[in-house]
Order: structure tokens, then sequence, then C-alpha cells
């Protein structure tokens, strides 16, 4: 009886898609949509795929996480993936101002409920695959299942694109009717990259033997910058010049978005909010930090979201720490105690050591500033480009970089 109800609300939702497509007149057809699909690198990756085709001269949009835009104008983004409606509405409003390309983050969450129904895409990527919304999937297969359908989607005339340096990449492709690719910096048959330097000033690359430069920083970057040269590959852009777009082309807000401060200290805000995310972010800050300074994170973990997580990001924070300070992130309905006490379940005694509870984010962040010196780094992770904080259900405007930039008197 369960599965008869699952499967019923599941035909009604792509009934809604269907309806909606048809309403607006179907219209990805008439435009070049590109979907980004995966646990991390959706939003940098879609970004910069826009920032490059408006910079080359193409009208586009972008629907993702942080925000909408049609052909410039920006619109507030509430989910990844819109509803049916919605979204049918933007791709309507796209075509009509007259957009070639559409580059569109694609959540597991959009294809499980049949969001994207009958939306025609030009083309599919997927980053990577990591532990993430199991609240939602129950496990990670059927988590792989649901970005699965994207791929299973594609027309035969789309290219299907996938990281082979992820376990799932050539998985995620099998099935697909789509032109089959992969790139990948250590065993990619078409889109090879190499890292010749990772530093503070950001990265030199190679992607096939070819020399890119860009102000990105870590190593988690590389891949999406590979992403992005790869699509443009794959969509006849120009290079050569795609190559120095890349050199000026700055981050996405919220994703290692970074200031130096008066006294020197590093600070680093990122949307960073899953194990794997935080590992990486983790990495890259360590990549670039100085030997004698410290790395002071500041970080909480969602609630209503997948408990499992906390003691595993808790230790993930602590033992790549000098100082760990750990505060709420978006509690939501629980309490941010609580959260943070799940955090800490699995620290060592030499971890524990390092870990400062602030409950409260905003004391957490002034902790942090008061404590770093010239050398140091902050990094902060966990809500990005969001500039509200969810307590009790009721929604409160905060910013992790206009604290920081507040208290560094730099607003």
């Amino acid at each position: 009886m369960k599965n008869f109800f699952k499967k019923l609300r599941l035909k009604r939702r792509v009934v809604t898609a269907l309806a909606a497509l048809h309403f607006y007149g179907n219209p990805s057809t008439k435009l070049k949509v590109i979907g980004v699909t995966g646990t991390n690198g959706k939003t940098t990756t879609t970004t910069l795929l826009y920032k490059v085709a408006t910079t080359l001269g193409y009208k586009a949009g972008l629907i993702g996480t942080v925000e909408n835009i049609i052909a410039g104008e920006v619109r507030d983004a509430t989910h990844t993936t819109p509803d049916p409606i919605y979204l049918n509405k933007l791709l309507s409003e796209m075509a009509y101002r007259g957009c070639e390309y559409v580059f569109m983050e694609i959540s597991s969450h959009a294809l499980d409920q049949r969001r994207v129904a009958g939306i025609t895409f030009a083309g599919g990527v997927f980053t990577n695959l990591t532990h993430d919304h199991l609240d939602y999937h129950k496990s990670l297969e059927n988590y792989f299942l649901a970005k699965k359908k994207f791929f299973k989607m594609l027309p035969t005339d789309a290219f299907a694109l996938a990281n082979a340096d992820d376990e799932h990449g050539r998985l995620m492709l099998e099935g697909t009717r789509a032109r089959q690719f992969f790139y990948g910096f250590k065993d990619a048959p078409d889109f090879k990259g190499e890292i010749s330097s990772i530093n503070f000033y950001g990265l030199e690359l190679l992607f096939n033997q070819i020399y890119i430069k860009s102000h990105l920083l870590g190593k988690f970057n590389a891949y999406n910058l590979l992403a992005v040269w790869s699509v443009c590959q794959l969509l006849g852009f120009n290079m050569e010049r795609v190559g120095k777009i890349l050199e000026t082309i700055e981050p996405p807000r919220g994703r290692f978005e970074h200031f130096t401060a008066p006294n020197g200290v590093l600070v680093v805000v990122d949307y960073a909010h899953s194990p794997d995310a935080l590992e990486k972010i983790f990495e890259a800050v360590l990549e670039i930090k100085q030997r004698t300074g410290k790395l002071i994170s500041v970080f909480g973990c969602g609630g209503d979201r997948d408990p499992l997580k906390r003691r595993v990001m808790g230790k993930i924070g602590a033992v790549n720490s000098d100082i760990a300070i750990f505060t709420s992130d978006n509690p939501r309905s629980e309490n941010p105690e609580q959260i943070i006490f799940e955090m800490k379940t699995d620290l060592s005694m030499k971890d524990t050591a390092k870990v400062k509870v602030i409950s409260d984010r905003h004391e957490a962040i002034k902790e942090a500033v008061r404590i770093a010196k010239g050398g140091d780094i902050i990094l902060c992770a966990g809500k990005g480009h969001e500039d509200y904080q969810e307590i009790k259900g009721v929604k409160r405007h905060f910013s992790d970089m206009e604290e920081f930039k507040k208290a560094y008197g730099k607003l």
C-alpha cells in the first residue's frame, strides 16, 4: 500500500511537470540547457559556465542555489532546482529574452521528485558523489540512483560528461543514450588535467596540455575548472578566449570567498556543509597555509537534517584545525547545544582540547576574530552565500561574510 501511494505521488508530479511544460510552450527545446549534478561543485561549475558564456557574448541563463539569472537580470533562488511550474516559467522567459544557453543545477531531490520531467537537455555533467542528503534518500545507493535518473533522460544528441576520478563516474553514465565523455586528473580519456602549482595566489594547470591559470584556490576548484573547460570544448566555444576568461574569473558568492584583514589574517567563507565538502575545503586551506600560522575554523551542522554526518564533520574539523569553534548553522527546530554535542561524539581527548563551543554564531565569529593573529587563517564553513539563520522556525538576517567584514571594519 505504501508503494502504491508513492507511485501515485510520482505520477501526479510527472503530470504536473508535463502540464507546466506544455503550458509554457516546451521552452527547453528553444534553448541549449546544460544540467550539472553531483554532491559538490554544482554552483561553482554552473556559475563559471554562465560567466564564460556571457563574457564570450552569448545571452545566457543561470538556475541554481545562489540565484537565478535571466540575460543579466538577477532573481532570488529558493531551491537548487525550482518546482516544475516555476522552472518552465523561468525557461520560457529565458527563451523570450533571447538566451541561447542555460546552465542549471540539478539536485537529487529534484530528480527524485520529477521536477525536471520532460525538460530537453543539450548536455549533462556529473561532478562527484559523497555522503549527503541521506536523511532524505536513506542510503548512498538511493542517492546514486536518483542522480543517475538525470543521465538516463538525456537524448542521443546530448553529451554526458563525468568525473572519471570519482568512483561513481563511469557507473553514473552506464545506460545513458547520450555521447559519453570523461574528465579528470588521474585517468581521463577525453579531458585530462594536470596541476602545476597550487598556492595562495591561485592555480596553474594544464588541460590537455594547454596552460590554464586561475585566481580560484584549492584542488577541488581545479576539478571545477576542468569540468567548465571540458563543457566549453564540447559546446564549441573559442577555447583561446575561454582560457583568458578563466584567468580573470572570480568564484561565486560564498564559495571559497575570501579577503585579507588589515592585521594579515586570511578569512575564508564557504558553503561546505557535508563531510566531503568540509574535508575538501580544509585540504584547500591547508595547501596555502603558512607554516607558522594557525588555522581557526568556525562551523556547525544544520538541524532537521542528516544527523549521521554530525560526528563525521566534527571529527574532520577538529583534526584539521589548530582551534575549532563549534557553533550553530541553521538549527531549525532542534536545540543547537544537542547538535554540537553530537558533533563531539567521536573526538579523542587531543581533538577535544582544540575545540571551543560557542553556540551563538555571531559570538563564535567574534571569538575567531579576537584570537586570530597575522598569518593565521579563519575558515568559516556551512552557510556560504546564505544571508539568514533559521532558529525555531524563524529566519533572521545573518551573513558570515558581513559579520567578518564588520568585525574587521571593512563594512
